[in-house]
């Protein structure tokens, strides 16, 4: 099996959740990219990584969720999504630090007008063309304390039945993941 992990805002392929999962998901071969924060880099790289390594499976945390829906043809688990992340951007415009190692060295990163007004554009259009098949193919799993996103709601007017709650945080731990993301990647 084929694993396509998306992290989430200031983060990397190099995210713990990316090494939990290599761990709990053995012997899949999880892909975690270093997704960059511009949208329309972000959307091409993510299509093209579909593209090319025609995943099983992709797995999307808060931002990496909101990419992750849009993905569309996929199986895919959302974990904590974040479908309206320009209003996050906006307040946090500016430089701000990644939180996780990045490939190519960045250790920052740039939140302009312009980029969080592109993803308001995108949030916009996020939901559009889904149809049955593909509401089939999402789940969502939310935190119930999660402190940071609570897009539930959103989630279940698109994907009526297709969410898990779990009890934690936003950054989900190892034995969260063990206990209730393995479950729904192998069932």
């Amino acid at each position: 099996m084929k694993v396509l992990f998306i992290h989430g805002l200031a983060s990397s392929g190099a995210y713990k959740a990316a090494s939990s999962l290599r761990i709990l998901l053995r012997p899949c071969d999880v892909i975690a990219p270093d997704v960059p924060i511009e949208p329309d880099a972000a959307l091409a790289l993510l299509r093209g990584l579909c593209r090319d390594e025609s995943p099983d499976l992709i797995v999307g945390h808060s931002l990496g969720g909101f990419w992750a829906q849009q993905l569309r043809g996929y199986r895919r688990i959302l974990i904590n999504p974040d479908f309206h992340v320009a209003v996050l951007m906006r307040y946090l415009e500016g430089e701000q630090k990644y939180l996780s190692p990045r490939r190519d060295g960045a250790t920052t990163f740039t939140i302009t007008d312009a980029i969080a007004g592109a993803y308001a554009e995108l949030e916009k259009r996020q939901f559009d063309g889904i149809d049955d098949a593909d509401r089939a193919l999402v789940t969502g799993m939310f935190a119930q304390q999660d402190e940071l996103v609570r897009d539930s709601p959103t989630f279940l007017k698109h994907y009526p039945g297709r969410a898990v709650f779990y009890p934690g945080g936003h950054m989900p731990t190892y034995p969260e993941l063990k206990n209730f993301l393995v479950p729904l990647v192998t069932r």
